[in-house]
């Protein structure tokens, strides 16, 4: 590649991904504003309570097994 070849299309090295993937956080970030928007949000709620006692149980028991790997 010479000096005279700098016109030519290079690799979008400029673009972040992973975690710092802008596009993405973009397009979260507008699909999350329309479903708040959308009036969903009571229903997705409610969907996805607990269906049982053994169901709210386990759920209890997931997050307090999460917490306690969190840093404090």
């Amino acid at each position: 590649m010479n000096s005279n070849d700098s016109n030519q299309a290079k690799p979008a090295t400029d673009k972040v991904q992973g975690e710092g993937d802008y596009e993405a956080a973009r397009r979260y970030d507008k699909d999350v504003e329309a479903f708040a928007k959308s009036g969903k949000v009571d229903e997705a709620a409610r969907d996805a309570a607990p269906k049982s006692a053994a169901e709210a149980e386990a759920l209890k028991k997931a997050e307090e097994e999460g917490k306690s790997h969190a840093k404090r």
